[in-house]
C-alpha cells in the first residue's frame, strides 16, 4: 500500500515534467522553423531566430505564444540594449505601437458598456475640453465612436513620428489642432463618415480626448485602472514619458543602430503611447477570448466583446482590431509600427490559440517569419500559406540597363551591381544595400521586405524609365533621375 501511495504521489511530478519537455520541444521547432510568405525556389525554409536576427539587423525580439487559452510560452532573445550590453528578458517593455489601438478600445468601449456614451452618437456631445470642427468634407455629417475605432470616421493623420526625447513634448490639444511644437497637422475631416476605410490614428487622438473628459482623469491613470490592471497587465503603462527606464528597451534602426536618445514619446497614448510586454498583451488576447465565450468578466461582457469583433462599416477593421480570415478560421490582429520598434498579435476567434511578437528593430520580416512558424509548429490550419517564385537571371545588358537612380518620394533608391548580382538601397543607407531578386526581366523584390514588389517600366526602345513599387494595395512610381 506505501508503494502505491508513493507511485500515485509521484504522477503529477511525472506528466509536469513531460509537460515541460513537450513544451521546450515545441520551443525548440519554433526557433528552427522561420520561414516567410513568399519564398525563391520550391523548398520550404527552416531559419534559426538568432540567424535571422544577425542578417535582418534586429537587435532584440521577445515572443509569447497562446494555446488553449493559456500562456504556452515566452521567451526574449538578443539585447534590449546594444550599446549597453543589456539583454532583452521577458520582462523589458517594448514599444505597443499602434496596438496600443486595441487597448484603448477597451477602455473607451468600457464607457459605452456602463452607458455613458452612445457610441453611434455625435462625438461633440461628449467631447468637453474641445470640440471636433466639422467642414464642408464631412457634409453635415456626424463623426461616432464606432467610427473612430474602427478607422471609418473620414479623417486624416495616418501616423504619429514621435518625438525626441530631448525636445518640446505637445499636449493632445495642440496635437489635434496642429499646433507647435507639434509636428503632425491637424486632425480633420478628408470626406464624409462611414463612407469608407481610412487609417487613421488623429481619430484615435480623439477618443483619448473623449475618454478623458468622460472619466475627468488623466489617460494614463483611466487606462491603468479599468483596463491594464483588471487584466494583470502588470507590467504595462501608458505613461508619456515612462517614469522608469531602466525596464525599457531602446529602438534601433534598419542597420541596427541604436536610434537617438533610445526611444520616441509619444504624447498620442492611445495612438501609440503603450510601453509592455509580449506576455502582458497575451493575457489582453486570452480575455477577450474568454469574454466571447462568456467565461469572462474581467472588462467586457460577451455581448460588447462580441460587437468589438465585428468589422464595421468595412471588410475587416472592428472596433480596435483588424479580423484576418486565414482558411476557415478567423483571427483578431494588430500590427503596430513606431520609430525603432515594430510587433504584431494575433488571437484566434475560437480555440484559444495566438501568439504576440515585439522587437527593438525596424524588420518586419523577423516577425513575419517567426509568426508563420508559429502557426506551422502549433498546426494552425491555412495561417501558413506561402507563395513560391521562380528566381530570373538577368543577362549582364538586362542588369546594365537597371542601374541608376531613382526618386521614391522625397528619398532616393540606387541600383547598383554588388558581385554578380544588382543591389538596391536608399541614398542614405551603407553599400551595398538589398540583393535584388528577380522573378521576371521586369519583376523583382528584396527577401527584406517581402511585401515590396517592383515593376520595371521600360519605354518603346526598351530603355527603363520608371519603377513601379506595389505594396500593401499601393503603386508609387518611381521614375529614374540619373
Amino acid at each position: 500500500m506505501r508503494r502505491l501511495i508513493a507511485v500515485l504521489l509521484m504522477l503529477p511530478a511525472l506528466a509536469e515534467a513531460q509537460m515541460a519537455t513537450e513544451t521546450e520541444e515545441r520551443i525548440r521547432q519554433v526557433e528552427n522553423s522561420l520561414a516567410p510568405n513568399l519564398i525563391y525556389g520550391d523548398s520550404l525554409i527552416n531559419g534559426n531566430i538568432l540567424q535571422r536576427m544577425q542578417e535582418l539587423n534586429v537587435k532584440g525580439v521577445s515572443i509569447a505564444v497562446i494555446r488553449d487559452y493559456k500562456i504556452d510560452w515566452a521567451k526574449a532573445y538578443g539585447w534590449a540594449d546594444s550599446v549597453e550590453g543589456r539583454e532583452a528578458t521577458t520582462n523589458t517593455r517594448f514599444q505597443a505601437a499602434s496596438i496600443s489601438k486595441s487597448l484603448n478600445s477597451l477602455g473607451l468601449l468600457r464607457l459605452v458598456q456602463d452607458k455613458k456614451i452612445d457610441p453611434e452618437a455625435d462625438i461633440n456631445n461628449y467631447l468637453r475640453t474641445w470640440k471636433f470642427p466639422y467642414d464642408t468634407a464631412s457634409k453635415d455629417k456626424k463623426i461616432n465612436v464606432y467610427q473612430l475605432l474602427s478607422h471609418t470616421a473620414g479623417l486624416d493623420i495616418h501616423g504619429f513620428p514621435g518625438y525626441n526625447r530631448s525636445a518640446s513634448i505637445p499636449n493632445v490639444y495642440q496635437v489635434l489642432k496642429g499646433e507647435k511644437p507639434a509636428n503632425t497637422k491637424k486632425v480633420r475631416s478628408l470626406f464624409e463618415p462611414g463612407l469608407k476605410f481610412k487609417y487613421s490614428g488623429g481619430g484615435t487622438t480623439i477618443t483619448q480626448l473623449l475618454i478623458t473628459d468622460l472619466a475627468l482623469m488623466r489617460y494614463a491613470d483611466y487606462m491603468q485602472l479599468e483596463v491594464l490592471s483588471p487584466l494583470g497587465m502588470t507590467n504595462s503603462s501608458y505613461s508619456q514619458p515612462p517614469s522608469d527606464t531602466t525596464v525599457l528597451a531602446s529602438g534601433h534602426d534598419s542597420d541596427g543602430g541604436r536610434i537617438e536618445g533610445k526611444f520616441h514619446i509619444y504624447p498620442e497614448q492611445a495612438a501609440a503611447g503603450l510601453w509592455t510586454t509580449p506576455t502582458d498583451l497575451a493575457r489582453y488576447i486570452i480575455d477577450c477570448q474568454k469574454a466571447l465565450e462568456g467565461r469572462s468578466g474581467k472588462l467586457l461582457s460577451k455581448e460588447m466583446m462580441a460587437k468589438r469583433m465585428t468589422p464595421y462599416g468595412d471588410s475587416s477593421a472592428a472596433l480596435g482590431v483588424f479580423i484576418a480570415k486565414k482558411g476557415g478560421r478567423a483571427y483578431f490582429n494588430h500590427n503596430g509600427s513606431n520609430a525603432g520598434f515594430l510587433c504584431a498579435s494575433y488571437g484566434s476567434l475560437e480555440g484559444g490559440d495566438g501568439v504576440v511578437v515585439m522587437t527593438n528593430g525596424e524588420s518586419f520580416a523577423i516577425i513575419e517569419e517567426l509568426t508563420n512558424s508559429v502557426a506551422r509548429v502549433y498546426g494552425w490550419k491555412d495561417f501558413y500559406t506561402p507563395v513560391f517564385k521562380k528566381l530570373v537571371k538577368l543577362s549582364v545588358p538586362e542588369m546594365d540597363s537597371l542601374q541608376g537612380q531613382f526618386k521614391l518620394q522625397s528619398d532616393t533608391l540606387i541600383i547598383a551591381k554588388c558581385g554578380e548580382d544588382l543591389c538596391i538601397r536608399q541614398a542614405a543607407q551603407p553599400e551595398p544595400g538589398y540583393k535584388m531578386l528577380f522573378t521576371g526581366s521586369d519583376e523583382f523584390s528584396i527577401m527584406e521586405v517581402p511585401s515590396a514588389v517592383f515593376k520595371v517600366i521600360r519605354n518603346e526602345q526598351g530603355v527603363v524609365e520608371t519603377l513601379e513599387l506595389r505594396q500593401n494595395g499601393l503603386t508609387i512610381p518611381c521614375p529614374r533621375i540619373k
